[in-house]
This record gives C-alpha cells, sequence and structure tokens, in this order.
C-alpha cells in the first residue's frame, strides 16, 4: 500500500468516524432557529465572505450565511483549526469535537504531519446550513471545495503524486453535532458525500 493510499484510506476513517456509544441512533427532526440566534441570522443577506490566512501559503475562504451563531461557525473553526495543526502545530481543532472522535481527529493531522505533508493554495467553504435542530442535536450540511488546495512535502514545498480525491471537485461535509451539558456545540460525527456541491 502506497503512503498516499494509505493517507486516503486515514482520511475515510476520520469521515466515518461516529460516536462510538451503544445508543439510538439520532434522527433530528426539523425545527426553527433558537430564540437566542443573533439578529444577523434574520436578515435575508448573507453576511460578507472571511478569508482565514491558516499559514504563509494556505488560506480557508468562507460564505457565510445569515445566521451567526457558535453552531454554524462549529465546522469552519474546526475545519480551520485541523489545517493549522497540519501547517503548524497545536490541538486546538480537538475543542471542536467530543471525546470519542478526538482520535480519530488526531490520527488525520498526525496522517500529514508524520508523513511530512503540508497544504498550500485556497480552500473554500460555501452552502453552510443548518439542516435540523432539536434539543441538543443538530445536523449541518457544507460544501467543501478543495480544488485549489495542494497536498505537498513540508521539507521542498513540492506537491505530491497523486493529489487526494478531494482535489477533484467540491465535496458535501454533512456534520452531526451535540451541545454539551456546558452550552458548547461539538462534532459527534462527521461523513461526506460527492454530490450535492457542484459548482
Amino acid at each position: 500500500m502506497t503512503r498516499m493510499t494509505a493517507l486516503t484510506a486515514l482520511l475515510a476513517v476520520l469521515l466515518v468516524a461516529g460516536c462510538g456509544q451503544a445508543e439510538r441512533p439520532y434522527r433530528p427532526v426539523e425545527a426553527p432557529a433558537p430564540a437566542t440566534t443573533s439578529a444577523a441570522a434574520t436578515s435575508s443577506a448573507a453576511r460578507p465572505p472571511s478569508t482565514v490566512d491558516v499559514g504563509e501559503d494556505l488560506r480557508v475562504q468562507v460564505a457565510w450565511p445569515a445566521r451567526d451563531d457558535q453552531l454554524i461557525r462549529l465546522f469552519p473553526e474546526f475545519y480551520t483549526d485541523s489545517w493549522q495543526a497540519v501547517v503548524s502545530g497545536g490541538d486546538r481543532y480537538l475543542r471542536h469535537v467530543e471525546p470519542p472522535l478526538m482520535a480519530e481527529t488526531a490520527a488525520w493531522v498526525r496522517a500529514f504531519t508524520g508523513e511530512e505533508r503540508s497544504a498550500t493554495g485556497v480552500a473554500r467553504l460555501f452552502r453552510l446550513r443548518v439542516h435540523a435542530a432539536m434539543g441538543k442535536g443538530a445536523q449541518l450540511a457544507v460544501c467543501v471545495d478543495e480544488t485549489r488546495l495542494r497536498i505537498v512535502s513540508a521539507r521542498t514545498g513540492k506537491a505530491i503524486t497523486p493529489q487526494p480525491a478531494s482535489s477533484r471537485a467540491p465535496y458535501l461535509q454533512t456534520v452531526l453535532a451535540h451541545r454539551g451539558d456546558d452550552g458548547v456545540w461539538r462534532i459527534r460525527r462527521l461523513s461526506h458525500s460527492k454530490e450535492g456541491c457542484s459548482r
């Protein structure tokens, strides 16, 4: 098995990782936005996009919806912090996931750093929305465009070959989130699909 195949397999483990608890499957039900949602959420106009400089050569662009709260920011912050860990270290990304998912997310980061891999270019998050919310559970979806992002050697800066399949077309990322007793939303499960995010 090549190193890239192993990396792709490891990424797949992250994307399908669940919470590992023996409980009834979570089935969110459509519900109105919480009353605590800020005034920006009631506006019909989306917020201006933002760009986060993750490293010297890596940026994440986010096309924000009108809604603005901790739940809607959950995946963009996790995504950005995860790439930050790959590029320059740190473990801030772990604050966004529940304990059962921490090992898998840490393994995803180590799959890059252990192989002396980094990333350059631009990743884009768009069509960010809350599909459903009920009580302490919610389901979010976001389109991830990594077609302008390149995995490179951390030592030479040169692009590796082959590049991950995610660099070929945008994909749909689905997030199951849970609000803890401390009131903070964290990611419980991640999954992805090739459908639903065409340009």
